[in-house]
């Protein structure tokens, strides 16, 4: 099975620099830049909105998450409350390294002469 298919067109990801992974309520979808930002014009709603994993913002988020979660489950700050956030701030962790060994460690970094979609 090819993972490396875009979600919005259904045409084949050719490099990691047109590949946009997003998620939404537990799911993880691959799609072109160029897609995504259409998919994005079509979601209207909080609740089917996607967000973007891999790119600035998901790293951004990826290592705030990943300090609060190891200073919620390594201290005792907050208590059996912060262990359970700590818990949940793992999810987008969890998030980015499913993306990252589902989508994005089969494709080449860059195609110099590709066809575009």
């Amino acid at each position: 099975m090819n993972t490396n298919i875009c979600r919005y067109c259904y045409k084949k990801i050719q490099d990691r620099d047109e590949l946009v992974t997003a998620s939404n309520w537990f799911r993880i979808r691959p799609y072109h830049y160029r897609c995504f930002e259409l998919l994005e014009q079509d979601t209207r709603t909080i609740a089917g909105a996607w967000t973007p994993i891999n790119g600035r913002v998901g790293l951004v988020t990826v290592f705030l998450m990943l300090v609060l979660a190891i200073v919620l489950l390594f201290t005792n700050l907050l208590g059996g409350i912060g262990d359970l956030v700590g818990f949940l701030a793992l999810y987008p962790v969890l998030l980015r390294i499913l993306s990252f060994f589902i989508f994005e460690m089969h494709l080449p970094k860059y195609v110099e002469n590709k066809n575009r979609p």
